[in-house]
């Protein structure tokens, strides 16, 4: 293990693993681990450039908040193009698991995509503390490198533990399919204890800029994005979606950005802000 000394604590290390993605099998590679901490040292996030640059862990103290599950699929933070129907199933590899390079300046740390043919795109992710210190910034940029026009939305996928309860900022008869969760009303919010069925199901629902996901050990994540607007998502999304694996092996909370018609050359950046804190006492999580 070797470090890189910067202001904001930069861990570089290296470790190992198979993994199974449906009917293809890959070898991830060793690990290039980045962390960054917030001022008070509390909130720790962990990036791996070689792996997607994807957030594969995110503490509070020593509680860990995301999925740790090992499978390609089912773990961390990543971030795809939307809609997923340009791309259907499995994800752009380069995006998704492929290896980014990696420029420090300034206390951000940059993470840059390799450019897929299966979809011209190259994705930039620039990882720093927000300007209060408190939390942690990242602001997604695209950029079409293709020859064609082309309209794209951002999404962040965070995988968290099947447990715990989700919350935004919506009406429960306002996210759709109906049906699917047992979504109740507290206050203005919508919120969900993650519970477990036998199949998996996805919500969608156009919020208000934040998604908040308490864990059983009531350590709050609230991730801060733009509103859209009525029209601004991509075609069949929307602003908030949450999924769950059957029999809650883990759940995805994720949010989009406004869907955008991208020029060859043209680029889009979209920022998001996650906090962590612990729950007051009268706050109580899904066990």
């Amino acid at each position: 293990m070797r470090y890189h000394i910067l202001s904001i604590m930069l861990l570089l290390c290296s470790t190992s693993a198979v993994s199974q993605w449906g009917p293809r099998h890959f070898q991830k590679a060793p690990a290039e681990n980045y962390e960054l901490k917030t001022s008070d040292g509390r909130s720790v996030m962990i990036i791996d450039a070689a792996n997607g640059a994807r957030i594969t862990s995110l503490k509070y103290d020593t509680t860990e908040v995301l999925s740790q599950s090992q499978a390609p699929n089912t773990y961390g933070s990543t971030f795809w193009t939307s809609p997923q129907k340009e791309w259907k199933w499995p994800p752009i590899q380069e995006h998704d698991m492929g290896a980014y390079t990696v420029m420090q300046e300034r206390g951000k740390i940059v993470m840059t995509s390799p450019l897929s043919e299966r979809l011209p795109m190259r994705i930039t992710k620039t990882f720093q503390l927000s300007s209060d210190k408190h939390g942690f910034q990242i602001t997604y940029a695209l950029k079409n490198e293709g020859k064609e026009a082309r309209s794209v939305a951002p999404w962040e996928v965070t995988r968290v533990p099947g447990r715990g309860t989700v919350a935004f900022l919506c009406k429960v008869e306002d996210i759709w399919p109906k049906g699917l969760m047992d979504f109740r009303q507290q206050g203005e919010e919508a919120q969900f204890d993650i519970d477990k069925k036998d199949r998996q199901r996805k919500v969608n629902a156009n919020g208000t800029g934040y998604l908040r996901y308490i864990n059983p050990e009531g350590v709050i994540l609230t991730k801060c994005f733009p509103d859209l607007k009525e029209g601004q998502a991509a075609p069949e999304e929307d602003e908030i979606q949450v999924y769950v694996h059957q029999d809650a092996q883990y759940c995805e909370i994720e949010s989009q950005g406004p869907y955008t018609l991208l020029q060859p050359g043209e680029s889009m950046e979209w920022t998001v802000v996650w906090y962590l804190e612990q729950a007051s006492p009268n706050i109580k999580a899904q066990r």
